[in-house]
C-alpha cells in the first residue's frame, strides 16, 4: 500500500485531500500544528502528528513513516498578514517548506506535490487567462514566498533527482473553509449572510477571481501522485472570471439574504483581475473540474446550514 504524508492535512483543503487518498486506498499520514486546521475535519483513518513544519523533529516523522509521496499544503495563506508580517510569512512558507523538502530528499520520497498560488504569484496579469508561462510578478509577499519554493523544488530535482509536481490553485472554496478567516470570500460571505450580519466587500466588488471547488483540487492531488510524469507546474482553476459582486448576489439568493452589500476600501497587495488557463493539467494529468460555481456554492451553503443545526 502506498503511503502519503499530507502537511496541513487538518486544514480546509488538506482535509479533503486526505479524505480522497484514504478513499483511494492510500495509507495517509497528516502533519498539522492546528493553528488553523481543525481536529473535526480530520479523517479518523489518518495517522496524525501535531507538529509545526518548521520543527527540526519533522525528520523523525519521515524516518518513522517513510512516505512514498508528500502533499505539502501547510502554509501561511493570508495575503493581508503576509503584507503586514512578511518575516512571519517567509518563515513558514519558505523555511518551513525547505524543512519538509529536506526531509523528503533524505528519505527518498518518490514525488513531492507542492501547493503554490495561481493568483498571488502571477501578480497583476499581462494577459488572461494566465497560463503557466505567464511572467511571475507577485504584488504581495504571500505570492513571492509561495513562488520561491518552486525554484527550490527545481533545484532539488536537478541536483538530487527528487520528482515534484506544483499545483497552482485558483481561489478554492467549499465545505470546511473558515468563515471567520481572512481568506475565502465564499465562506466569509456565507457565514455573514446566514447570521444576518452586514457583509463587507473590499473595493468596488468588480475585481474578478477564478473559483475552483475544493473536491476538484483534491482530485488534482490524486492525479499528481498517480500519473507518473516529469516534474511540471500546473494551474488548477475553472478558467472563468467571476466578480466579487456576482459572488455576493448569488450567495444572497441561495441563503435568502436581504441586506445590501457594504463597500470598504480595497486591500493592498490584491490583484484586480485574474483567471487561469488549466488546459495543461487537462492534457497532461487528465484533470477536469467537475463542480461548477453555482453547484459548489449550493454545496457550501448546505454544509454551513448543517453546521448551524449542530448536525
Amino acid at each position: 500500500m502506498a503511503k502519503i504524508l499530507v502537511t496541513g492535512g487538518a486544514g480546509f483543503i488538506g482535509s479533503h485531500v486526505t479524505d480522497l487518498f484514504i478513499e483511494q486506498g492510500f495509507e495517509t499520514v497528516v502533519v498539522d500544528n492546528f493553528s488553523s486546521g481543525r481536529a473535526s475535519s480530520l479523517n479518523p483513518r489518518a495517522k496524525v502528528y501535531e507538529m509545526d513544519i518548521r520543527d527540526a523533529r519533522l525528520r523523525e516523522i519521515f524516518e518513522a513513516e517513510q512516505p512514498d509521496f508528500v502533499s505539502h499544503h501547510a502554509a501561511q495563506i493570508d495575503v493581508r498578514r503576509s503584507v503586514a508580517q512578511p518575516l512571519f510569512d517567509a518563515d513558514i512558507n519558505i523555511l518551513g517548506s525547505l524543512n519538509v523538502i529536506e526531509c523528503a530528499k533524505e528519505f527518498g520520497v518518490k514525488r513531492f506535490i507542492y501547493i503554490s498560488s495561481g493568483g498571488a504569484a502571477y501578480g497583476e496579469p499581462q494577459y488572461v487567462p494566465c497560463d503557466e508561462a505567464h511572467p511571475i510578478n507577485p504584488i504581495c509577499q504571500y505570492g513571492a514566498s509561495k513562488h520561491a519554493v518552486e525554484h527550490y523544488l527545481f533545484m532539488y530535482y536537478a541536483n538530487y533527482g527528487m520528482k515534484y509536481t506544483v499545483l497552482r490553485y485558483a481561489n478554492v472554496f467549499g465545505p470546511r473553509q473558515d468563515p471567520n478567516g481572512e481568506a475565502g470570500v465564499v465562506a466569509i460571505f456565507t457565514g455573514k449572510m446566514m447570521a444576518g450580519e452586514p457583509t463587507i466587500i473590499n473595493g468596488d466588488g468588480e475585481q474578478t477571481r477564478d473559483f475552483v471547488y475544493v473536491s476538484d483540487c483534491a482530485q488534482a492531488n490524486y492525479l499528481a501522485a498517480t500519473v507518473d510524469r516529469e516534474p511540471a507546474i500546473y494551474n488548477i482553476g475553472w478558467g472563468a472570471p467571476t466578480s466579487i459582486n456576482q459572488i455576493f448576489s448569488a450567495l444572497a439568493q441561495t441563503t435568502g439574504y436581504t441586506l445590501a452589500a457594504n463597500y470598504g476600501p480595497a486591500k493592498v497587495g490584491e490583484t484586480r483581475h485574474i483567471y487561469l488557463d488549466a488546459s495543461k493539467a487537462r492534457k497532461e494529468l487528465g484533470w477536469t473540474p467537475a463542480v461548477n460555481l453555482e453547484e459548489g456554492m449550493k454545496k457550501t451553503v448546505a454544509y454551513f446550514k448543517t453546521l448551524e443545526r449542530g448536525a
